[in-house]
């Protein structure tokens, strides 16, 4: 209370401060699963509140499936989906959609296309609609076709000028065999791209997507939503052969540690990236490894950031993760496992030597039980806030149908994080980034870096001409 109000006699009442309530259990939500006349499967989870309902399609129609001389025609025909129907134009269709309030997306990556969907749940059989005759019939037309292969070719520049892109583009066609698919740009390469026609995206759509191989998962507040009956309106009236499972090959690559240069004169920074392949989450370890590479380079907390950024100043940041690049039922998929980020060209060597001994001291060493709680209670506990949206959900749940995962997958990975010790953590990730088995890619100016990185011995140093 100040002193004028004192002496006008008046007084102030405070409220009392708002405090939280108690907690309430969470779990990643548990989808209902059934299936379509036509083969279709569908992943239903209602989730009250959620008023904006996410729709992901799963279409099995892989990069590996691609012809070699025209690679790039999946991304193509999963852009141009959208692009008109048996039913609308490309401007029709696009205006439908914008009258439902809704957004389409699609993109293709190594494991499949993916189709998202998204609209508010007062529209949602409107949309649904759309969204089917995009599947069922969609007209791919030569001048769409067309627009798409020049945008495509407009990116590719741009893609190779920025140097975090080229320097996944050099890490994948180091790691993996010439003859492997992974071992090149996943939305096709300038070559490949100009091959591809309206007839070469209908023939690939012909061979590849059809409802008893697709699987659709449906997230959002149903409340006065007849869902059966929408779904069998729309999705439930795409036809198509039915189609026996594609055969996954193994992956497989080569993590003798060495370093590519890609050489860029002048730069003033060096892009990072050192990567090597790994278990996809199939496998018993994914858990702890997780954790660990959590605990190494997932956050401003970790190990990497305090040391190259908060202690010795060498970057903004620095990340160290995993990404599945393809899973099978089998066994046979890998992730990608990685670490990325960027420096100053003068302290390059520098900051490649502190980080090879943050990765030998945790061999060494190992981690710590507040390193490892940490982590725990940053993966587990914002969890909750992570799947507050419906597209959260829903993608998560399309990616555990890509990933060939059970249901429940992403609900017991929250427990097995909680249970997992430190001492696995550590093994993990000492596993999964081996100071003697890494592949590291620099993108910088070659004749700054190369020599100081020689001496490292971290690996043969090889100088590419960046094109």
């Amino acid at each position: 209370m100040s002193d004028a109000t004192a002496q006008n006699g008046m007084s102030m009442e405070f409220h009392p401060q708002p405090r939280g309530g108690e907690p309430r259990p969470w779990a990643f939500p548990a989808p209902e699963r059934g299936e379509l006349p036509n083969g279709l499967t569908v992943l239903r989870c209602h989730r009250p509140g959620q008023k904006v309902v996410a729709v992901e399609v799963n279409l099995v129609a892989p990069l590996e499936a691609e012809p070699r001389d025209l690679e790039g025609v999946a991304g193509i025909m999963a852009r141009a989906l959208s692009e008109g129907t048996d039913r609308h134009s490309a401007e029709e269709f696009a205006a439908e959609l914008e009258r439902c309030g809704a957004t389409l997306d699609a993109h293709a990556d190594h494991p499949g296309v993916r189709v998202s969907l998204e609209v508010p749940a007062s529209r949602l059989t409107r949309a649904l609609g759309l969204l089917a005759d995009a599947l069922r019939a969609p007209a791919f037309p030569e001048g769409e076709v067309e627009r798409l292969v020049r945008n495509r070719l407009d990116e590719i520049p741009h893609e190779l000028a920025n140097p975090a892109r080229r320097a996944a583009i050099a890490l994948s066609k180091e790691l993996f065999p010439a003859d492997s698919r992974l071992s090149r740009p996943r939305q096709g390469a300038e070559e490949t791209i100009r091959n591809i026609d309206a007839a070469a995206v209908r023939a690939f759509y012909a061979e590849h997507v059809r409802p008893s191989t697709a699987t659709a998962v449906v997230v959002g507040d149903f409340t006065g939503v007849d869902l059966d009956k929408a779904l069998a309106e729309t999705l439930g009236d795409w036809k198509g052969a039915a189609a026996g499972p594609r055969p996954v090959p193994p992956i497989t690559a080569d993590d003798t540690g060495r370093v590519v240069v890609v050489d860029r004169p002048g730069a003033v920074q060096t892009q990072l990236l050192i990567g090597r392949i790994g278990p996809d989450r199939h496998d018993r370890v994914w858990p702890a490894q997780v954790l660990g590479t959590y605990c190494l380079g997932g956050t401003l907390t970790s190990r990497l950031d305090r040391v190259l950024r908060e202690e010795k100043g060498y970057t903004y940041g620095v990340r160290a993760f995993a990404q599945v690049l393809r899973s099978s039922p089998e066994g046979t998929g890998a992730s990608m496992l990685a670490i990325n980020g960027s420096v100053a060209t003068d302290v390059t060597g520098p900051a490649l030597e502190d980080l090879w001994r943050v990765l030998r001291t945790l061999a060494e060493e190992g981690l710590t039980d507040a390193e490892r709680d940490t982590a725990v209670q940053n993966l587990v506990g914002v969890a909750p806030l992570r799947y507050e949206t419906a597209a959260a959900v829903a993608g998560t749940l399309a990616d555990q149908v890509e990933q060939h995962l059970p249901d429940d997958y992403q609900a017991k990975l929250y427990a097995r994080l909680a249970e997992t010790g430190t001492v696995e953590a550590t093994a993990a990730a000492v596993a999964a980034f081996p100071a003697d088995r890494l592949v590291t890619v620099l993108v910088g100016d070659a004749s700054q870096i190369a020599d100081t990185v020689r001496d490292l011995g971290i690996g043969e140093v090889t100088v590419v001409t960046d094109q």
